[in-house]
């Protein structure tokens, strides 16, 4: 195919895809803790022959890389992307038509574990710089990467080591984010935001030991407790029945719901075919759900275990019951403080019983997608967008977007490699080469931009 030619007949593009090859074959897992130093001391070398300084830092939980390409221009400004090397665990109950961690180039496309969530990108925008410097010698902006290992497990310490090197990175003309797609149209889609999250644990213990559920009319069960003390937590239509917690939401302007509306490409149909979805919808109609999906937060249920799953029957009142829970959060949302008002909500319910254990948490954001700097990357965008250019002023993920705005507070704005289908923290996750190849341009030509 054409595009694959393209990989091979250019020595930098191929050069680079050796490379993502090596960073894929590294099983960099944060929650195992497995191949992070590895991974972060194998891209120190790869920055370093491209000519970067380059710091590893691995005072706090996962080593951090900054690699600064600095340009001779007087008062050059300075572009930053922000990268991860950690990856999710590719587990044997996914499937997968090639190993996980073993890039594979096959029919326009590559796959493998972390190809477009998040390596992929880290060895484009790599291309991009040494393809330009090719042709012009030097850069017109200095250009920063960050890259950290613990973005799939809520980006542990990443704050600290933003701290750390504030006073490097703050006042950047443009922070680049870890990724995005080209959604179903074909259009690339920037973005500005993500949601934010709180995680934690609930557990009911009713009794020392499971009972005989003769007693079921009589003695009250960790299970029945916890379903109720869950259900008064929400309303049939999805809405958090915890007094205070929408306070602090910052509420959508008009132009951002505007984005939303003309952008954001899901519906109940589209989720319907998608999902085989074989219960009714919570929000009543496409505004409705476009709010609530980008701008709302959510409660949601993330498993729940109590009593026997085995075979056959066995007559018992369980006496212990837990779940998992989160929060989606939007701007404006602390995570602690959340968590302390599920907690007092319980309590005014009549459920102290319920022990709740916090286990992470993130703050949302949202950009002004009106900042110059992520005007001027619409705009060539759409030089690189035959289709049109997406513009949505927040995701409805989760990722450390707000951590970085708080000690940086500079604009910030995702775009990438990914499609709808890249299956990202799922078997053959994969991206087009087409794409992969639009990013390199795209982003040599972000740096043109800057002469």
């Amino acid at each position: 195919m054409k595009q694959l030619e393209t990989v091979e007949q250019d020595n930098i593009i191929e050069h680079y895809v050796s490379i993502l090859k090596e960073l894929v074959a590294k099983r960099s897992i944060f929650a195992q803790q497995i191949g992070l130093s590895e991974t972060a001391h194998y891209l120190k070398e790869v920055f370093q022959a491209a000519g970067a300084q380059v710091v590893l830092d691995d005072e706090f939980t996962a080593p951090f890389v900054m690699a600064t390409f600095t340009s001779p221009k007087k008062d050059a400004k300075t572009l930053i992307f922000y990268n991860h090397y950690d990856v999710q665990p590719a587990d044997a109950d996914q499937p997968w038509t090639s190993p996980p961690f073993q890039l594979d180039i096959r029919d326009g496309y590559m796959y493998g574990r972390g190809v477009d969530d998040d390596k992929g990108h880290i060895t484009a925008r790599l291309t991009a710089i040494e393809k330009y410097c090719q042709t012009q010698g030097e850069l017109p902006v200095n250009i920063i990467f960050i890259v950290e290992g613990a973005e799939e497990s809520a980006s542990v310490d990443l704050e600290k080591y933003l701290v750390k090197y504030q006073s490097k990175l703050a006042g950047a003309d443009l922070l680049v984010w870890e990724q995005g797609i080209f959604n179903q149209k074909g259009q690339m889609e920037i973005s500005g935001g993500t949601k934010g999250i709180v995680t934690f644990d609930a557990k009911v213990q009713s009794a020392d030991v499971d009972i005989h559920s003769k007693f079921g009319g009589t003695i009250n069960s960790s299970s029945w407790y916890l379903i109720n003390a869950l259900t008064s937590l929400r309303d049939a239509t999805g809405k958090i029945l915890v007094e205070g917690i929408y306070d602090d939401v910052i509420a959508p302007t008009d132009h951002e719901m505007e984005l939303v509306r003309q952008h954001a490409l899901v519906d109940q149909q589209h989720l319907q075919e998608v999902y085989n979805l074989q219960l009714p919808f919570l929000t009543k109609n496409q505004d409705a759900l476009l709010k609530n999906l980008f701008f709302e937060p959510a409660l949601n249920i993330q498993g729940l275990q109590t009593g026997y799953q085995g075979q056959g029957v066995k007559t018992i009142l369980p006496a212990e019951a837990s779940a998992k829970l989160e929060v989606r959060l939007v701007p404006g949302m602390k995570p602690r403080k959340v968590f302390e008002q599920i907690q007092a909500q319980l309590v005014r319910n009549g459920f102290e019983q319920v022990d709740l254990t916090y286990t992470l948490g993130e703050e949302g954001y949202r950009s002004d997608m009106t900042a110059p700097s992520i005007l001027n990357v619409i705009a060539i965008a759409k030089k690189f967008s035959p289709e049109g250019v997406a513009v949505l002023p927040t995701t409805a993920g989760t990722g450390p977007m707000h951590q970085v705005f708080e000690a940086l507070g500079i604009p910030i704005a995702a775009f990438g490699i990914g499609n709808p289908n890249s299956r990202d923290h799922g078997g053959d996750e994969n991206v087009k080469i087409a794409d992969y190849i639009t990013h390199i341009d795209m982003i040599e030509e972000l740096i043109r931009s800057y002469e």
